[in-house]
């Protein structure tokens, strides 16, 4: 007597499943084995079949089934002309921006608020200056400037050393424009979070200052005129 196996859709989909998962364990214990300090924040398929993207931190990465190839780059879907990566890349740069909150940043904020950007600066960076001299004119169109440091010379350098002072000070804002002129600011140290303003620009390879990052989580890099800068973000919500 033949023995009949039914097949349904349920049954498929808990296949799917179970099998999505296995090759999840063995992208985590192949990663961890083979990078034990890597943190893996999620695994999930791609839109390649066979194919994984794994989240660390604010990079993005693609992994075979098996654990065994890593892959490091973006993923563009040709037909679309989309860059399908930087797409969780934004996503995922927003929510580390978030995560870490204005409460750890120093923040200039316009009367009337439309827009919102988060700068990694240098100090002592020229393009850096130039920026913060302009900083009424990134007020009056609307837009809050949270900045984040990143002394480009590393860490132990002057710029570390200023960017702890400015933090540490009674009026960080005021500090900050201060050192922006080369003005000198009293030496101090407190808890700061420079080093996490550091981590996170190594998470998004920030290569220059200033890095601008949209609320969304776009990057435009360099330096932008308070009014092109506007049209950027204009053009980021409504993309032609």
């Amino acid at each position: 007597m033949r023995k009949v196996i039914k097949i349904t859709a349920l049954s498929l989909l808990g296949l799917t499943l179970s099998t999505a998962n296995a090759d999840e364990t063995a992208i985590r214990q192949s990663m961890t084995q083979s990078m034990p300090t890597m943190k893996i924040d999620s695994v999930k398929p791609s839109e390649i079949k066979g194919l994984y993207e794994v989240a660390v931190g604010a990079n993005t990465f693609y992994v075979s089934e098996d654990g065994k190839y890593l892959i490091q780059g973006h993923l563009i879907d040709v037909a679309a002309r989309k860059d399908l990566t930087e797409e969780k890349l934004n996503n995922t740069r927003k929510l580390a921006l978030e995560k870490m909150g204005q409460a750890k940043m120093i923040v200039f904020k316009p009367k009337i608020a439309k827009y919102t950007v988060s700068i990694f600066t240098d100090i002592d960076c020229g393009y850096c200056r130039k920026l913060h001299s302009e900083m009424d004119q990134y007020l009056a169109q609307g837009i809050t400037i949270q900045y984040l440091f990143f002394p480009r010379a590393g860490k132990g350098s002057e710029s570390y050393t200023k960017a702890i002072s400015v933090w540490c000070a009674v009026d960080r804002n005021a500090a900050l424009t201060a050192a922006k002129k080369d003005q000198k600011v009293p030496v101090k140290t407190c808890d700061n979070p420079i080093d996490e303003h550091m981590q996170l620009a190594e998470e998004f390879k920030v290569n220059g200052t200033p890095m601008i990052v949209s609320e969304n989580g776009t990057i435009f890099p360099g330096y932008l005129p308070a009014k092109q800068l506007v049209e950027a973000l204009e053009n980021e919500k409504n993309p032609q």
